[in-house]
């Protein structure tokens, strides 16, 4: 018997279940979350998905496109699923690369089409819409693209999780046409785009580490000197990323660097300026096309409780907690970590699937009683998510005794707390180490002076 995870790589199995799962989506759709206090800002995604054909399913092009507006969204998912091309064919996901620009905290990053809500939108999805268009030229209210549903609201946050930036809104679209769409890239927003398979983004041979600087935070503070005292104790957070491998890419031509400019001024800098760019460059540039697309972060934390909705629902397991470089302060986050790492995991093991191949209503969103109570969780938000995390849930505020949260969520319940106890130690330790070895080196200086 072929295992699932064998299961899962087959294009054939994969279109019947995402068929199942965008019509439980449809069906069951996630609450709205208002913002938090003293946070107006509201944002919104498109996770755009499609079929594409395989060669030895080809739609014939002598049948035309057709689909009825006036059928409910069921009846037209279950209209384009009933096509043989569709239940051979390869599902994909839609992705940017976002242009580099000064200033922008996700400058490079690979994300979903998406932007900040303008007073003139009618609502989040009117958002979702308007930004694809801007961004990629991709018109998703055409008779060939169908709205699904939404997927969970959540508050994003910076500084630890203390500051709310604003409120994350992902909607789902999904393209009936067998031919690729034409894309637009406004060059100040989108470097390149790049469709993927769902197959890879399941596979467990693509699962890797992201390197992020965060001493780039006090580049406005302290500047360099202070990059080079956190960077050079903390250094790099690991974050869990999945390498793209896309199946169709395309490059915006009007990016600034799509053709390298001469590196003679490379050659001009002095050792110094050549150590301190190497040493403290940016991990996201749009225009090396020669590093790895990673998919990781927020956008990560968007696709994770959809993937594991799909078989062999494991994307969630695949999943690995954040930590440091540095092999003492990963000892450090590990111990501070372990108790509540377990204790997250029994959580999510309690949810238990009934099957493991097939994807329902209580599989498909994974729900679990929020209890504030528990292990000391009450001042636990379910919706805020970290910028670089992948926290989400249903609901704002602290009076959600019925609020349902995720795996993801559940698993980073209380850990970025105990990940910023975790710096303080590492640090204390730090200075401690540093103070004694400073100790006995000075004792054996005068005793070789002695001598």
């Amino acid at each position: 018997m072929a295992s699932i995870t064998s299961q899962a790589a087959s294009p054939g199995l994969l279109p019947e279940s995402l068929h199942e799962v965008l019509a439980d989506l449809h069906q069951h759709p996630y609450p709205h979350v208002p913002n938090p206090p003293e946070c107006r800002r509201r944002a919104s995604v498109a996770l755009i998905l499609r079929v594409r054909p395989d060669y030895h399913h080809w739609p014939e092009s002598s049948i035309p496109e057709v689909d009825d507006q006036s059928a409910s969204v069921i009846q037209r998912l279950d209209s384009f699923f009933s096509q043989s091309w569709v239940k051979h064919g390869d599902p994909e996901v839609l992705f940017i690369k976002r242009a580099s620009r000064k200033g922008d905290r996700w400058t490079g990053h690979v994300a979903l089409p998406g932007g900040k809500r303008d007073p003139d939108d009618a609502d989040d999805k009117a958002t979702a819409i308007r930004e694809a268009a801007e961004e990629i030229g991709l018109d998703l209210t055409t008779n060939n693209c169908i709205y699904v549903a939404n997927l969970p609201e959540r508050v994003v946050t910076a500084s630890w999780g203390s500051v709310p930036l604003m409120v994350l809104c992902p909607f789902i679209f999904l393209l009936t046409s067998a031919s690729s769409p034409v894309l637009k890239l406004q060059p100040a927003e989108v470097a390149s785009t790049h469709w993927v398979s769902l197959r890879a983004l399941l596979s467990p041979s693509l699962r890797t580490i992201e390197h992020v600087d965060l001493s780039e935070r006090y580049s406005s503070r302290g500047g360099f000197l202070a990059r080079l005292l956190y960077r050079s104790m903390v250094g790099l957070m690991q974050f869990s990323a999945i390498r793209l491998i896309p199946t169709e890419s395309l490059q915006c031509p009007s990016v600034p660097g799509f053709i390298p400019d001469d590196s003679s001024n490379k050659k001009s800098l002095s050792p110094l300026q050549k150590w301190k760019a190497w040493y403290l460059s940016h991990q996201a540039d749009s225009n090396d096309r020669s590093r790895p697309l990673l998919l990781w972060g927020l956008t990560l934390g968007i696709l994770a409780d959809f993937l594991d909705m799909l078989p062999p629902h494991n994307a969630v397991k695949l999943w690995k907690y954040p930590t440091f470089t540095p092999p003492d302060m990963r000892l450090i986050v590990s111990l501070l970590t372990y108790r509540l790492r377990k204790r997250n995991a029994l959580r999510v093991r309690a949810l238990g699937r009934p099957n493991e191949t097939a994807v329902d209503s209580q599989t498909a969103a994974l729900p679990v009683t929020h209890d504030e109570s528990a292990d000391g969780d009450a001042d636990h938000d379910p919706n805020e998510v970290g910028i670089g995390g992948m926290g989400v849930g249903r609901y704002y505020g602290k009076d959600s005794a019925k609020a349902d949260t995720h795996a993801v969520g559940i698993m980073l319940r209380g850990y970025y707390d105990r990940l910023r106890v975790a710096i303080y130690v590492f640090i204390a330790w730090r200075l401690a180490a540093g103070s004694i070895a400073a100790l006995y080196a000075w004792k054996w200086f005068r005793w070789l002076r002695r001598r």
